[in-house]
């Protein structure tokens, strides 16, 4: 199992405001505040919640009362969507201040950020939007991550990204510099299955051989979403990373693939519009967790059988 899944666990001392909880090995999901009364209910749930950073930027309110009660029982995953890491510009420094505070604050079990960018001079696109895989590109992702590890102390995850349209400049394919860029900076890397799959889809290329290339090794956490389909002005076929559906036969069976390659690892089924009731988002964590059981439990009796 990848050290950085282990990160946050480790981290917890004797003074901590919040008790240690495995991640290792759990499935979870999406912390949205209208499920808060029947997750309550439940009592404590096996698993984890991840929230996006920028919704608890604030000093407090009730995204803060929640998420408090919340993070008493549960490890939470702490997941950036605006720090523009594959930006040309340098990154906010009000904006990590921010971001580093939410670390401090809630002690995350995992933290993540996009390979993306948002923002351009005093513009912000609320869009997760591309780059070209060039050395220039690599050096400056490697120096923002190298700023936001620095900040926060701790290593970060990062995400492949979901595209719908590639640069003729790009010198590398996009494997191989993420694969560069946990080189360089140590960062650990978020397999976003569904990303793989719609981008495989939308550009023509086979999902399985992106997997093979990809540097399973290094990843910390992964994600699992639904998709819608569209059509392009040509008529084509074209997937969109919506998060607002159920995660995909086609996308499972990758899941499936990948868990047995690389064994379990901490799995976040997102869901961020047209949100279900927590029944349906909690049955999509658990069909993840039957898949992680079973390559543990294999890993195990494999484990028993080469003891004898």
């Amino acid at each position: 199992m990848n050290d950085l899944a282990n990160h946050g666990a480790s981290r917890t001392s004797a003074t901590s405001r919040f008790p240690a909880h495995p991640i290792v090995g759990f499935a979870g999901t999406s912390f949205k505040h209208e499920h808060l009364p029947a997750i309550l209910a439940e009592g404590k749930l096996e698993g984890f919640f991840e929230v996006h950073a920028e919704n608890y930027m604030g000093a407090g309110g009730p995204p803060h009362d929640a998420l408090t009660r919340i993070r008493r029982d549960h490890p939470v995953s702490l997941h950036g969507v605006c720090m523009s890491i594959g930006g040309p510009q340098p990154i906010d420094k009000t904006h990590l201040k921010r971001f580093k505070a939410l670390v401090d604050r809630y002690e995350p079990a995992l933290v993540s950020e996009h390979l993306a960018w948002s923002t351009h001079d005093t513009t912000f696109f609320n869009d997760l939007l591309p780059l070209p895989y060039t050395p220039a590109t690599l050096a400056r992702v490697a120096d923002h991550i190298d700023e936001v590890q620095a900040a926060i102390g701790r290593p970060i995850l990062l995400e492949n990204p979901s595209t719908y349209v590639v640069f003729p400049e790009s010198t590398m394919c996009e494997t191989g510099f993420i694969r560069e860029i946990a080189r360089r900076t140590g960062c650990g890397l978020l397999l976003d299955v569904s990303n793989v799959f719609v981008s495989a889809t939308n550009h023509g290329y086979s999902p399985l051989a992106y997997l093979a290339a990809f540097p399973l090794d290094q990843v910390g956490e992964i994600h699992l979403a639904g998709h819608a389909r569209q059509t392009d002005d040509e008529g084509d076929l074209l997937l969109i990373d919506s998060h607002d559906c159920p995660v995909a036969d086609a996308v499972w069976k990758l899941y499936d693939l990948v868990i047995g390659r690389c064994g379990p690892r901490p799995t976040l089924i997102e869901w961020d519009s047209e949100i279900p009731d927590w029944p349906v988002l909690r049955a999509e964590a658990a069909a993840a967790q039957t898949i992680l059981d079973r390559h543990a439990d294999a890993v195990a009796q494999e484990r028993i059988r080469a003891s004898h």
